[in-house]
C-alpha cells in the first residue's frame, strides 16, 4: 500500500516579504498539494512569532477551501487552553458545513506562544496556571456528540450548526502523555516529529497498543509529522533547509525573527549557543533528493507504524517548497488530479 502523505504549513513570513505575500503563497501551495494528491493540509496556531504569518487556522481553512477541491483541511492545531471549547466546536462545525467531509480538528494542550502572550490570550492569571485540559477536551467532545452528563450545566446547550458533526479530532503530542490520552479517548494522534527531540517510536506504539475502541474512532490513526526538504540535488536541498536551521537557532536563543534567506543563513556566523541548537535540531531534518529522502521517510514510518506522514517544508522560497512537494509526490506515487 502507498504511504499517505499530508502537509503541515506554518506559513513562513520571510525576511523582506509581507504577510500579504506569505498568505498568497500559502494559497498557491494549498492548490499545489491538492492537485498533487496529498491527503490533508493543516495549519498551526502560533502567536507573537514574527516569522509565522498565521495565528488562526480556521481563517486560512475557510480561505483556501473554495480554492481546493479534494484535500482535507484542518488545524494542526487549535491550542485548546486559549479557547472556549464551545467556541471551537461551533467554529469547526461551521467549517464542516461550509466544506462538508473535508475538515479535521487537531487539538494541542500547549499555548503555542510565550507565557505573557498566553496571559493576553486568556485574560486571566488563574486560567494561565489552571490545568484543566482534560475537562476542556471532554467538553469539546460532548459539544460534538451532544451527550453531556445529566448533572452538567451545559447539557441543554447545543453547538451550532446542530445538523453538522464535529470534524474528526486528532490530539497533537510530542511525548507519550498525548499518545496515551489520545488512545484512551479513542481519537486520532499526531506526533510532532518535526520539532520534538524525543524519538517518536514509544509514543506512536503506546498510542496504537493502548487505543480504546469505545472512543470516537473505530480504529487508531497515527500521523507522524516530519521536517523534510527535497530538491533536485542534495546541495539545493541543504540550501533551502539552511533557512530553517538559522530561524530555529534564533528562536531558541530568544531572538525570533522573520525567516532568513538561504544566503543569510549560509553566510551567518553561529554563536556557540546557536550552534548547539542547530546540532541538536539538525538530526530531525530529512534533506536530499527524492532517492535520498524516500528511504528515510519509509523507514521511520515502518518503525513507528505511522498510518500517515505529514510533511513540513518550512522554507524561505515558496517555489522551492512547491518543488519539494512535487518531488515527494512523484517519489511516493501520489495520484495527481
Amino acid at each position: 500500500m502507498r504511504l499517505p502523505l499530508s502537509v503541515l504549513d506554518l506559513v513562513p513570513l520571510s525576511h523582506g516579504s509581507t504577510s500579504i505575500a506569505a498568505l498568497q503563497s500559502a494559497t498557491k501551495i494549498a492548490q499545489a498539494v491538492d492537485r498533487l494528491g496529498y491527503t490533508r493540509l493543516w495549519y498551526a496556531e502560533h502567536h507573537n512569532l514574527p516569522g509565522i504569518a498565521t495565528t488562526t487556522p480556521e481563517i486560512l481553512i475557510a480561505h483556501v477551501g473554495p480554492m481546493t477541491t479534494r484535500i482535507r483541511l484542518g488545524a494542526g492545531g487549535v491550542m485548546l487552553p486559549n479557547h472556549s471549547p464551545l467556541q471551537v466546536a461551533e467554529s469547526y462545525k461551521l467549517l464542516e458545513a461550509i466544506h462538508p467531509g473535508r475538515i479535521d480538528l487537531g487539538i494541542g494542550r500547549a499555548a503555542g506562544t510565550d507565557p505573557l502572550t498566553a496571559l493576553a490570550l486568556r485574560r486571566s492569571r488563574e486560567a494561565l496556571t489552571k490545568d484543566d485540559f482534560l475537562e476542556q477536551l471532554g467538553e469539546l467532545i460532548a459539544w460534538g456528540s451532544g451527550e453531556f452528563p445529566p448533572a452538567s450545566p451545559f447539557r441543554n446547550i447545543r453547538a451550532m450548526p446542530e445538523d453538522r458533526p464535529l470534524p474528526p479530532i486528532y490530539l497533537l503530542g510530542s511525548s507519550d502523555y498525548g499518545a496515551k490520552l489520545a488512545a484512551e479517548m479513542g481519537v486520532g494522534f499526531a506526533f510532532a516529529g518535526h520539532f520534538s527531540l524525543d524519538p517518536p517510536d514509544f509514543p506512536m506504539h503506546a498510542y496504537r497498543s493502548g487505543f480504546s475502541t469505545n472512543g470516537v474512532l473505530e480504529k487508531p490513526h497515527a500521523i507522524l509529522a516530519l521536517s523534510v526538504f527535497c530538491a533536485d540535488t542534495e546541495p539545493a536541498a541543504q540550501r533551502i533547509a539552511s533557512s530553517l536551521l538559522l530561524s530555529f537557532a534564533q528562536l531558541r536563543t530568544n531572538r525570533p525573527g522573520q525567516m532568513p534567506s538561504p544566503e543569510e543563513a549560509q553566510s551567518h556566523t553561529y554563536t556557540p549557543e546557536e550552534q548547539a541548537v542547530v546540532s541538536s535540531y539538525k538530526r530531525l531534518l530529512i534533506v536530499g533528493t527524492p532517492d535520498q529522502v524516500r528511504p528515510r521517510i519509509e523507514a521511520i514510518a515502518k518503525r513507528t507504524q505511522a498510518d500517515e506522514i505529514m510533511i513540513m517544508t518550512h522554507a524561505y522560497d515558496p517555489e522551492a517548497r512547491v518543488r519539494s512537494y512535487e518531488l515527494l509526490a512523484k517519489a511516493f506515487g501520489l495520484t495527481e488530479t
